[in-house]
């Protein structure tokens, strides 16, 4: 095995020396792995070599479990078995659906948190390209109290905190099937929904952190309708849902299998990842012990470009997720991954919750408090 690795690294840099291109390098770095272990070139994955880096980084804040990244990839034995399901999203709008999307405005006026931000800025061109109708309000800080935001067609008048539930009571009057979207900051979440809860403004919450008991018992004290879910994005949602259906089948399965998470977001992230946290307890409930403060966090670009694998283009805006399962002799482990590029995967998430919400409540729905999984249930998103 040492042979063909350093076969390949000596034909991998003597080809890219004469093909420096991204997308060459890329396609070498499959192609040649895949002709070397007879795989399929899409089947090919580097995590020996991401590994290797990692162990290399040598960062206090990298090596909080104690997890030696470049022990583990040379002493797996012959007779180990390495499963490692992956799933690798990179949410580029797709241009075909977008021309598909109905032109028609449909009436559902949303307010939209945090507008002057990245995922503000997404939520509002992907609800211009479904035909949503977009206020134009939006909160943010004192600061930006005052300023005016300009996304696509779309002009917004930013408040400051101490208009808010002005601002909302009228716009309310103004839109009476108005739902707020709120991607704001995690010190904002329980005081936002109180003022949805109490001016009674249905809403779709995506932001993380916050006291989570709290948020629900607030919503559900106040019978406004709302979704709430820490992840937006539908598929990374399904995987969450089949790791819950899991646990609850298999309770204990991994007893004595030790974990080891790493989890890579834009710097400005500042809380650990809430879709880390949800797979980390489907684990917890299959036997597996870990603490959440266990979470290798990675929020320095360097580190994201040289050790995680991070798109340069990307750094600003991805999701990158791995989560590592080794049996007490380590002769068995398991390897899960889910990596998101860009922002559209939540953004059109979003949407889908919006329109799922206002038809809950046209309908009068008996139920008010959803999630991500009760959306995927209805089975009608775009």
């Amino acid at each position: 095995m040492c042979s063909i690795l350093k076969h390949l690294a000596a034909t991998r840099s003597e080809f890219l020396s004469k093909n420096p291109t991204p997308q060459i390098s890329s396609a070498f770095r499959l192609c040649t792995m895949a002709s070397m272990f007879k795989l399929p070139a899409n089947c090919v994955v580097f995590q020996q070599q991401r590994r290797a880096v990692l162990a290399r980084a040598g960062t206090s804040r990298l090596d909080a479990t104690g997890f030696n990244w470049k022990q583990r990839a040379s002493s797996s034995s012959s007779s180990a078995m390495n499963m490692i399901p992956q799933m690798s999203i990179s949410a580029i709008p797709n241009q075909s659906l977008e021309k598909s999307l109905p032109k028609n405005k449909i009436d559902i006026p949303i307010m939209v948190n945090s507008c002057s931000g990245k995922m503000g800025k997404a939520i509002i061109q992907a609800a211009d390209s479904a035909g949503l109708s977009v206020v134009p309000a939006s909160f943010g800080s004192a600061e930006e109290s005052g300023q005016t935001v300009q996304v696509g067609a779309n002009e917004i008048l930013i408040h400051g905190p101490s208009e808010r539930e002005r601002t909302l009571a009228s716009l309310l009057e103004k839109y009476p099937n108005l739902i707020v979207v709120d991607f704001t900051v995690p010190s904002a979440v329980n005081d936002n929904a109180e003022l949805y809860c109490k001016v009674g403004v249905p809403f779709v919450m995506g932001t993380t952190g916050g006291d989570r008991d709290r948020l629900y018992k607030t919503v559900e004290d106040s019978l406004v309708y709302a979704v709430i879910s820490p992840q937006m994005g539908k598929q990374v949602v399904a995987f969450l849902a089949a790791m819950e259906i899991m646990a609850e089948q298999f309770p204990g399965a991994f007893s004595g299998y030790s974990l080891q998470v790493m989890e890579s977001h834009q710097a400005s992230k500042v809380d650990t990842s809430g879709t880390a946290k949800a797979v980390i307890s489907c684990f917890q409930k299959l036997g597996v012990s870990f603490d959440m403060e266990q979470v290798q966090l990675v929020r320095d670009p360097q580190q994201q470009l040289e050790m995680v694998g991070v798109p340069e283009e990307h750094l600003s805006g991805h999701a990158f997720h791995m989560y590592h399962l080794s049996s007490p002799d380590e002769t068995v482990s398991f390897e899960f991954q889910h990596n998101v590029c860009g922002r559209s995967i939540y953004a059109e998430g979003t949407i889908d919750s919006v329109i799922f919400l206002a038809k809950k409540v046209h309908s009068k729905a008996e139920k008010r408090l959803y999630n991500m999984i009760d959306v995927l249930r209805e089975g009608n998103m775009r």
